[in-house]
């Protein structure tokens, strides 16, 4: 398999405490989820693919890229799309702000095609429409389709269902499923977790499990469980 992701001693401290420590990790899986409690980790995990956070000290390797030193290179390999999709839109329309993800193309052929990755989201009809008029689900289709229509070699998605109802989930999943592109993907959503091949889970700013969804979220929801006295309670933490 391709290797995707490689981090050698990756350390990430900030306000006196230790955010993130990552002795090695390699990942080559097409589709790999992140759990973990809030304040684990994972997004700043996610975070270091394209140098939205810089670690303290370690390499990291997106696609034999290195990050650190090669930051815009890495931001080209890496889409990411964030868990409030209005903090990536930046301009007044769907399809203007799609189309600003396309710079190699030009006039018509790029609007054609900025509507191409909005259909290919769901999300054409609402092409001409206000970003400011759209629900929490067709930004999330948007800020999408902005992203992968800057062609990436790895998406990586930070709890981009938190704001979706169920239906919308669903269509996402359907939609990140149906993409070439690997995924990495951070979610509270253990169901999701569930059924991806490899799953991390991440706790204290450590990887403590890494393994197929079906063996990780079970251990995972055993111990959140044991961490509330509860172990007759749902197992949703």
């Amino acid at each position: 398999m391709t290797e995707l992701v490689r981090m050698e001693g990756v350390v990430v401290e900030g306000d006196d405490r230790l955010l993130l420590d990552v002795p090695h990790l390699v990942l080559d899986s097409p589709r790999t989820a992140v759990i973990g409690p809030n304040g684990s980790g994972k997004s700043t995990l996610l975070r270091l693919l394209n140098g939205l956070t810089a670690p303290t000290r370690g390499q990291i390797a997106v696609l034999g890229t290195d990050v650190v030193e090669n930051t815009a290179a890495a931001r080209q390999l890496v889409g990411f799309v964030f868990s409030d999709p209005l903090a990536q839109l930046l301009l007044p329309t769907p399809l203007e702000d799609v189309r600003l993800s396309i710079p190699r193309l030009r006039g018509r052929a790029q609007a054609e095609a900025a509507r191409t990755w909005l259909a290919r989201c769901g999300a054409e009809h609402l092409a001409e429409a206000s970003v400011y008029e759209l629900s929490s689900g067709e930004r999330q289709r948007v800020a999408l389709a902005s992203v992968l229509a800057a062609e990436p070699s790895l998406l990586v998605l930070d709890e981009p269902t938190t704001l979706l109802d169920r239906l919308s989930v669903r269509r996402l999943m359907r939609l990140l499923d149906s993409l070439a592109v690997p995924v990495l993907l951070a979610t509270h959503d253990l169901e999701i977790a569930s059924a991806f091949p490899r799953v991390l889970a991440v706790e204290d700013g450590r990887i403590v499990d890494d393994g197929p969804g079906g063996e990780v979220v079970p251990a995972y929801v055993r111990r959140v469980d044991a961490m509330d006295g509860s172990p007759d309670g749902p197992g949703v933490p």
